[in-house]
């Protein structure tokens, strides 16, 4: 219902971002540089888009279930996604 609310309302979609995904995205982007210091991911991630593809994939799924176990599909895709 948030989604859908915030798809058609700015307001909805602006107090979404800022206390929900944008803490969020800040908290990954803060794992993904601890990452890129230890040489486990490429040095020019981009962790917004990252974080943007996962919640899309976790999105979808959500909508769409996947046949196969919800955490195997968003595991699966991410692997496919980070090769």
């Amino acid at each position: 219902m948030i989604i859908g609310s915030a798809s058609s309302n700015p307001g909805v979609a602006q107090i979404y971002w800022e206390k929900y995904l944008h803490p969020r995205r800040q908290s990954f982007a803060v794992i993904i540089e601890r990452a890129k210091t230890r040489n486990e991911t490429p040095t020019d991630l981009d962790s917004g888009l990252v974080f943007d593809t996962i919640s899309g994939i976790m999105l979808y799924a959500l909508i769409f279930p996947p046949i196969e176990f919800w955490t195997t599909y968003v595991r699966r895709a991410l692997s496919l996604l980070l090769r």
